[in-house]
């Protein structure tokens, strides 16, 4: 495991976070469809974060040959982020189960406490993304191991909520289980402030997709290093009865043809042609193709760039150890400066 010269003080104070994850640091990469696979998510674990596969829209020997993959680059803990609303996602998880996986992210919607008790007979950790506060008690309740809170400036599938008011509505009131923030963190200080403010640790994936592990195409790469936070902007939704969840890219010609593809998608709704979870289903399978179309074939005009608002501090490629080590720099420099001003 990757050792960094870090203060036993900023140790102790994200003691938690570790000691659920089982690793060094309560880094967690954020899955991201296409970048999060074996090569990135054991170059995190292996530099002592947290790796998660990003299953997406994978079908479930894919799934079984990516965990095996990832097993023989790392013998680090690492997890799986299963989409709920995949059609197979009972065999999916059951894939889990064969393949020895300690750690399950449900994303997508809320696990049925069916699926969370499934998995915890198999002594499987299970977290899942808390979008109020109410929320976050019923996902407790139901046996949850662990919650993630994301704000909208995150890359990807986002809510409605910045990361600064969630934490505030939901951070103070949890203590049972641990807590994840995600969301624009791009830098270490902030990621000391979410772990003052009672976090556990905290998700990051825009600072990933330019690691040197990353498979992502150099025009991909390319375009996050030269863009602002600015240039992250969230998806239009044309009709509130098509359930699109947000995204959050960086904007180009693709931009343009979702919104025509939810118009093609709603025309087909009005005509009762597809039901409302098909229509979702469609509009997943589309950012999930467009998605590849970027990340693997370097289309940056037609693909879609799924970015955070931490994008702006992406500045050039660094290894995963590299972007780890950085972060946790930054948080312990800032918090030695505390400590001595407080003792002074």
């Amino acid at each position: 495991m990757a050792k960094y010269n870090i203060s036993q003080e900023l140790r102790e104070r994200y003691k938690k976070g570790t000691k659920f994850l089982g690793c060094d640091i309560p880094i967690m990469g954020g899955a991201m469809t296409w970048v999060s696979e074996k090569n990135l998510v054991s170059a995190i674990s292996n530099a002592g974060g947290f790796g998660i596969i990003a299953c997406g829209g994978m079908e479930k020997e894919v799934l079984r040959d990516e965990i095996i993959k990832t097993k023989e680059m790392t013998k680090k803990p690492f997890g799986v982020n299963l989409i709920l609303m995949h059609p197979d996602i009972e065999e999916l998880m059951n894939t889990c189960v064969e393949t020895g996986i300690k750690y399950v992210v449900f994303a997508g919607g809320f696990p049925k406490k069916s699926q969370i008790e499934k998995l915890k007979n198999y002594k499987i950790k299970t977290l899942a993304f808390a979008t109020t506060l109410s929320i976050a008690r019923k996902l407790i309740k139901n046996g949850i191991d662990a919650l993630i809170i994301e704000g909208s400036e995150a890359g990807g599938h986002v809510g409605p909520v910045s990361t600064n008011v969630l934490v505030q509505e939901i951070l103070p009131f949890i203590e049972d289980v641990p807590v994840f923030v995600a969301g624009g963190i791009g830098r270490g200080e902030v990621f000391l402030n979410y772990i003052d403010l009672g976090a556990s640790g905290c998700q990051i994936g825009t600072r990933f997709v330019c690691a040197k592990e990353s498979i992502a195409h150099k025009n991909f790469k390319d375009i996050f290093i030269r863009s602002e936070a600015r240039n992250a902007q969230v998806s239009i939704q044309l009709d509130e009865r098509l359930p699109v969840i947000p995204v959050r890219g960086l904007n180009n010609k693709a931009s343009n043809i979702f919104i025509q593809k939810q118009k093609e998608v709603l025309n087909d709704l009005n005509k009762g042609e597809v039901s409302l979870k098909e229509a979702q289903l469609i509009i997943e399978k589309f950012w999930s193709g467009s998605l590849k179309k970027a990340v693997i074939d370097g289309d940056v005009e037609y693909g879609s760039l799924m970015a955070g608002q931490s994008v702006s501090m992406v500045k050039n490629i660094q290894t995963a150890k590299e972007i780890i080590y950085e972060i946790i720099t930054q948080a312990d420099v800032k918090l030695n400066k505390q400590i001595e001003g407080y003792r002074n």
